[in-house]
């Protein structure tokens, strides 16, 4: 039977994540209050950022940048896009 939290990136109750996808407390605060649809929407969002700024995940400096972001993405006001993206046309491949 799923478990169901009250998602703060949904706003409502949504299906829990099977298990805590970050190590430490952290991991441990995003198991408990964000659900999978929740957690997809920030795992685009990281996406998109490593292509936009060309990060290399395995870097400290990046490691650090995505973390924040993923803080201010899951727990706080909200993460923004880099500037100048734009975001590729539905059904359209991108170049």
């Amino acid at each position: 039977m799923p478990r169901n939290v009250q998602c703060v990136v949904l706003g409502r109750e949504a299906e829990g994540l099977d298990y805590a996808p970050y190590p430490g407390e952290l991991g441990k605060r995003i198991y408990a209050q964000v659900s999978k649809e929740g957690w997809q929407r920030w795992v685009a969002h990281q996406t998109m950022l490593i292509n936009e700024y060309r990060l290399t995940p395995i870097e400290p400096k990046a490691r650090a940048l995505l973390v924040a972001e993923m803080e201010k993405f899951l727990f706080g006001t909200g993460a923004t896009k880099p500037e100048g993206f734009v975001a590729p046309e539905a059904g359209k491949p991108e170049p």
